[in-house]
């Protein structure tokens, strides 16, 4: 019982050491945070343990305490370069998962290469958040907006019920008609771009959103290469 606990006070302080933002939790600095959780875990673990886990064990309790120092300090050194392993680990969730954004390379001017592996069904589709929602969409060079689904659409807050159905526009399944609307923010990794022009098309006339020219128009650049997609902005 108490091995759990020590490990949940060690995940819940890695949790809160990654999510940190400005530098301080709990009124403590992010490094001496981290010496706090790491002692206060071990704490738990070498007196819930100790008389029933190491009577006559004096070499046993000598070996898990340096292992628990190592975690700890461990802990503190993938603190210290969350900076430099961010786009790393981003980059491997992005092999591993095709569609997640990996960004490559963010420059000192605010210029951002942001790339897509294609999928094995041979579409490029990105998880693109709009108004703070993830979303699956087809990239599509060929449509002039972003076209969403209706359920897609509710999730990013926006009524399909409510809205008015009297733009044509062409889809796998044919011709139809959608709504005009206009979308906070769309993000596509770092890159994101405020009130843009998207579509909402009727039920059933789309079977994925399509992330179109609305968006990537407003980007410096975009290129097709092998199995890859680089978005630049």
């Amino acid at each position: 019982m108490t091995t759990w606990l020590a490990l949940f006070i060690l995940a819940l302080g890695a949790m809160m050491l990654v999510g940190d933002d400005n530098g301080m939790i709990a009124g403590l600095d992010a490094t001496t945070f981290g010496y706090v959780a790491f002692f206060l875990a071990l704490l738990v673990y070498v007196a819930g343990g100790l008389v029933t886990r190491y009577a006559g064990g004096t070499s046993a309790m000598f070996r898990d305490a340096v292992t628990w120092l190592a975690l700890g300090l461990g802990l503190v050194t993938l603190y210290a370069y969350k900076d430099e392993l961010t786009p790393i680990a981003t980059r491997v969730v992005g092999e591993l998962l095709p569609g997640t954004a990996m960004t490559v390379e963010e420059s000192s001017n605010g210029l951002t290469e942001v790339r897509i592996r294609r999928r094995l069904n041979g579409h490029f589709t990105a998880t693109v958040e709009v108004n703070g929602k993830a979303i699956s969409m087809i990239v599509d060079t060929g449509a002039s907006s972003i076209v969403l689904r209706p359920e897609d659409a509710r999730k990013a807050g926006i009524d399909p019920d409510t809205l008015t159905y009297r733009t044509p526009v062409m889809t796998a399944n044919g011709r139809t008609v959608a709504a005009r609307v206009w979308l906070d923010v769309v993000s596509v990794g770092t890159l994101d771009r405020t009130k843009v022009e998207a579509l909402v098309a009727q039920p059933g006339s789309l079977s994925q959103s399509l992330l179109g020219m609305s968006f990537l128009s407003r980007l410096r650049s975009y290129e097709f290469s092998g199995d890859f997609l680089t978005l630049r902005g």
